[in-house]
């Protein structure tokens, strides 16, 4: 089962106002569930092994072995502490690969020390095959860019530090 398989799944249930489905398929077991707000769920366990619980991942990840829990982070501006006091930052909301710039011929979106607020787009990610722009979704000063170019980022990864206005 790849990706494009669960993206399918993942359409059909929105169109269909579904919450939960479980496919086996192979020795893979996948299931999605959609929480009260919105957001996804998914746990892809081997069936040829005992392997027994579920496990919310704020991505889809498929892959026949047991999936470590990722962390809650809530949005692409969680404040998870930075190395100098009273600095935020922005993480990625997503797997995929970081690119600083809309083209490798431009000029990154920032850099540090320019200011940014809420609707500033500061990077792209690329998953599958799709281009995200990633706003700052808070305000500030940038003081580094956390991620490098070209370079794949997990979901909750910090992308920048910013010290808030």
């Amino acid at each position: 089962m790849d990706l494009k398989e669960i993206k399918a799944v993942i359409d059909l249930m929105t169109k269909n106002g579904l919450t939960e489905f479980e496919l086996e398929k192979g020795d893979v077991k996948l299931r999605v569930k959609r929480g009260p707000s919105g957001d996804w769920t998914t746990s892809s366990v081997p069936t040829a092994q005992s392997i027994s619980g579920t496990q919310a991942l704020p991505q889809i990840v498929l892959a026949p072995a047991p999936v470590a829990t990722a962390p809650a982070v809530s949005g692409p501006a969680a404040t998870a502490p930075a190395t100098e006091p009273g600095l935020s930052q922005i993480v990625s909301p997503m797997v995929g690969t970081f690119y600083r710039s809309p083209a490798p011929d431009q000029a990154p979106y920032i850099d540090a020390g320019q200011e940014v607020n809420e609707e500033t787009v500061v990077c792209i990610i690329e998953a599958m095959k799709v281009m995200n722009e990633i706003k700052a979704e808070t305000s500030g000063v940038i003081v580094e860019v956390l991620a490098q170019n070209g370079k794949p980022v997990d979901f909750g990864k910090p992308l920048f530090s910013v010290r808030p206005k």
